[in-house]
């Protein structure tokens, strides 16, 4: 397992994404992942699953020390009103003292990073986790953030495949030490798996389509991939991607699909994007 070292957190660069997993096949989920090796799990609030995922947790035998856990606070709690209680009700929820990394979900309609940052630094300084970050925010954001913060931020969580553009964003997370974590990692499979390019790759290399996709996730310096699934023979599947490489080539075969530049995650509240 590679592990990117961003601003003082060791971020399992493959963790297991939680998002529409619920209940008993959640906490089943979490804990076949942790048993299998996966030691980096991803939550939120809005996904109302945290309880499952605390069972699976513990429920897999695995030290809490060494899992790296995540969870998102959901935009209309980063208030000075809301936050706190927000955060508490996640770590009871997933039964933990801490996280290891909390994260703002979405950037929130009234734009203050001053507050924003504030809010975290605050959850960071009372024990409530140990390294902080955003989701789903831009460029601009993510700059104005660095500077309002007093505690290095340490991911931008955005959606991220091959459909993708996020180039900018990469540099801007490189620029400020941090790490990009990709949700939606390898897109809905199709049509990205009926690509002529990744099937030519799939067989080049005898590993799987999604195989394929991760493996290109994680030899972008600094970058990783939280994928979602909730069929078991998957977990070692997509982990089974640190024993081989894609050639430059075949990265930058790869990168001709971004042409695309199509999004899974487009909302009326989403921030205006960066452009492709």
């Amino acid at each position: 397992m590679i592990t990117l070292h961003a601003n003082g957190a060791n971020i399992p660069a493959l963790g297991l994404g939680t998002w529409q997993l619920r209940g008993e096949e959640c906490a089943s989920i979490v804990e076949q992942a942790l048993r299998v090796g996966y030691r980096h799990i991803d939550t939120a609030i809005m996904y109302e699953n945290e309880e499952a995922v605390g069972e699976g947790i513990r429920a897999s035998g695995v030290d809490r020390d060494d899992i790296f856990l995540t969870t998102k606070v959901w935009p209309t709690d980063v208030t000075p009103e809301g936050f706190d209680d927000a955060v508490a009700g996640s770590l009871e929820r997933l039964g933990v003292e801490k996280v290891d990394l909390l994260l703002i979900h979405w950037p929130p309609k009234e734009h203050d990073e001053t507050v924003w940052a504030r809010l975290l630094n605050g959850a960071a300084d009372g024990g409530q986790t140990d390294h902080i970050g955003v989701s789903n925010f831009t460029s601009r954001q993510l700059g104005a953030m660095v500077q309002a913060s007093t505690r290095p931020l340490a991911c931008n969580q955005v959606e991220n495949h091959p459909y993708l553009d996020q180039s900018i964003l990469r540099a801007t997370c490189a620029e400020h030490g941090m790490a990009l974590m990709a949700y939606c990692p390898i897109f809905r499979g199709e049509p990205l798996f009926s690509e002529p390019i990744i099937e030519e790759l799939a067989k080049k290399h005898e590993r799987t389509k999604a195989q394929i996709v991760l493996r290109w996730h994680i030899q972008h310096s600094g970058c990783g991939a939280i994928p979602k699934t909730a069929t078991p023979e998957r977990l070692a599947e997509n982990k089974d991607i640190f024993d081989f490489a894609l050639a430059v080539e075949d990265m930058r075969a790869i990168k001709t699909l971004n042409v695309r530049h199509e999004r899974i995650c487009d909302f009326e509240f989403s921030p205006e994007w960066d452009a492709a």
